[in-house]
């Protein structure tokens, strides 16, 4: 049932710019993880939703959740990147520069929970999307630099179905246990949708 309802919902999702789909070919041809267009154009519409200005991504890779945010805040935005590999970087700055966005781009290479231990907040918007093993230390860096009303938003929450497990490798006891901190976490209110591999929407309280 689930196949067939995100099969459906792909094939009348609108057509993306040029760009876009290039960046969508590539992770097919590199095997490389994307949230692809189901999500990037829910984030498109969070970030409207609250008007977001300054979003922080942990783990970026290319740039496609990053393009999809630059559509929603345009030339008034700052986005701030992180990824360990500075092919990815130069890779997407390639796609952006093509495609003519306007948004302020600071990617930043390295470890992502290093490299927001420096930020200072506050942000809008921040999505996870890291190694999984390392997303229970998001929580507090999350709560830390969001305002209040802004999104924590985290993917792979369902992870293939492997959440279900009864002995769950320990990548998905990481998920399991990032996901019970988040919904008993007073500082946030949470709900997980079940688009493509899970999203976690978590506000700031």
């Amino acid at each position: 049932m689930f196949k067939k309802t995100h099969r459906y919902l792909d094939q009348i999702t609108p057509e993306r710019p040029p760009i876009l789909r290039e960046m969508e070919a590539y992770a097919v041809e590199s095997d490389f993880p994307i949230i692809g267009p189901l999500v990037g154009r829910f984030l498109y519409q969070l970030a409207v939703a609250i008007k977001a200005r300054r979003i922080l991504e942990l783990g970026s890779g290319y740039g496609y959740s990053a393009y999809w945010f630059s559509l929603a805040v345009g030339s008034k935005g700052h986005i701030t990147l992180t990824d360990t590999d500075s092919r990815n970087k130069r890779l997407a700055f390639d796609f952006f520069k093509r495609a003519g966005l306007q948004t302020q781009f600071d990617f930043r290479v390295g470890n992502a929970l290093n490299i927001v231990r420096r930020l200072t907040g506050p942000f809008d918007l921040i999505l996870n999307d890291i190694d999984k093993t390392g997303y229970p230390k998001t929580i507090d860096l999350a709560a830390r630099l969001l305002r209040k009303g802004g999104l924590f938003i985290t993917d792979n929450l369902l992870w293939s179905g492997k959440v279900y497990d009864k002995s769950p490798d320990e990548t998905t006891k990481a998920i399991i246990e990032f996901t019970q901190q988040l919904y008993r976490d007073s500082r946030f209110f949470t709900s997980v949708l079940p688009i493509r591999d899970g999203l976690g929407m978590a506000i700031r309280l």
